[in-house]
């Protein structure tokens, strides 16, 4: 098949850890990958936002990364991209004119908008990777989207050939939202199980109880409450990695630690590279994940990959992922959190319970070649009924 994954913010070859770069970046680069190893030519479009990005980039065999000319060619916030949408379905337009894809997989909102301005008869798929019903309802005022956004995904998820829910909950989300229960398939995201895994070099530590907690650093991430909780978990130190250099969250964070007298255990890391991120899961005695909302959720799975036992927020993916392999607690909760870190690292026995535990479901469910061959399935339905339907109708 020929496959266009369209993800417009979300460049697979952006360094990941900024404010918009992050799980999808990954999603969507390991997703080309693992359709292009099952026999598929997938080609990437995201929007240009460097002049130097050249028009096309080969990423490997069957996979390369189209850079869609769609507004000035500079990075722009995700929430500041809706104008350049039309632009943006324009050139997807004269792509596909000059190579029509057999299927269309849009990531994000504004993905889905553009990819069905421009696909015309072809079929669209859709992965929302996040909803603005759910983040309008945890940040209310403090939501920066755009004020159609929740009508746009209302269209969306009525007007494309098949959505991909990523797990149990958005279904419900979904919905509720309308979409019709025919066209909603879970399929997960997945983690790498040849870099994430139990075996490997460990970062350096020393005697203190380690608490990791990594990913973009965003307030909705809750790191804050990873650091009020540790205020009652005495001499384990935590280290925040992500973000990037002058992230105002890392420094209203360091300034946190220093107001709780946490300052001799606390170590702001800043982005890590992904090459050495499974050492340094693998450092910790558990990594702590307790943000707000959760669409899914790559670090739970990342870290159980690595056989890392795992403190979640229960929300979205994490049910999924980490109910019956890690611990659930309830978001912005720090009491809550501080005991169950008080009685995981208290008791290394079930720590590594846990731990080999999710390293079982991470292998069993989540790798790369599984979701690739769920996702793949999603689209030779899609197709067999677009064909059923041009039988029916006699075209």
């Amino acid at each position: 098949m020929k496959i266009d994954l369209v993800s417009e913010h979300a460049d697979p070859l952006a360094a990941i850890g900024g404010v918009d770069a992050g799980g999808q970046n990954v999603h969507v680069a390991a997703l080309a990958f693992a359709l292009a190893r099952r026999g598929h030519d997938v080609l990437v479009h995201t929007r240009r936002s460097s002049p130097e990005q050249p028009r096309s980039v080969p990423l490997g065999d069957g996979v390369r990364v189209e850079y869609v000319r769609a507004g000035p060619p500079v990075p722009i916030p995700k929430d500041e991209l809706p104008p350049y949408m039309p632009a943006f379905a324009e050139q997807l337009a004269r792509c596909w004119a000059r190579r029509a894809p057999d299927v269309v997989h849009a990531h994000f909102w504004m993905s889905g908008t553009a990819a069905l301005l421009a696909a015309g008869h072809r079929p669209v798929v859709q992965t929302f990777h996040a909803l603005g019903t759910v983040k309008r309802r945890w940040q209310g005022s403090a939501d920066t989207s755009p004020p159609g956004r929740i009508d746009a995904e209302r269209r969306i998820g009525r007007e494309a050939a098949a959505v991909l829910a990523t797990c149990s909950d958005e279904v419900g989300e979904l919905r509720a939202m309308g979409v019709p229960d025919h066209l909603i398939s879970i399929v997960p995201c997945g983690v790498d199980l040849d870099h994430f895994t139990p075996e490997g070099p460990r970062a350096a530590r020393g005697t203190r109880p380690r608490v990791l907690s990594i990913g973009r650093l965003v307030p909705r991430k809750g790191v804050d409450t990873v650091l009020r909780a540790l205020r009652e978990v005495p001499e384990a130190e935590l280290l925040i990695a992500g973000g990037s250099d002058g992230d105002p969250e890392a420094a209203r964070l360091a300034g946190l630690a220093g107001a709780y007298g946490l300052a001799d255990r606390v170590k702001v890391l800043g982005s890590v590279p992904h090459d050495e991120v499974p050492a340094l899961m693998r450092s910790a005695d558990v990594v702590v994940t307790v943000p707000w909302y959760e669409p899914f959720g790559m670090v739970p799975l990342e870290a159980m990959a690595c056989g890392v036992p795992v403190i979640a927020s229960a929300v979205g993916g994490h049910l999924d992922t980490v109910d019956g392999c890690g611990v659930l607690v309830p978001p912005r909760r720090p009491q809550a959190l501080a005991r169950e870190l008080r009685d995981l690292l208290g008791a290394p026995q079930r720590a590594a319970e846990l731990g080999a535990a999710g390293a079982r479901r991470a292998t069993q469910r989540y790798g790369w070649p599984r979701v690739a061959e769920q996702t793949e399935a999603v689209y030779r339905a899609v197709l067999g009924a677009e064909v059923r339907g041009m039988t029916c109708t006699g075209t």
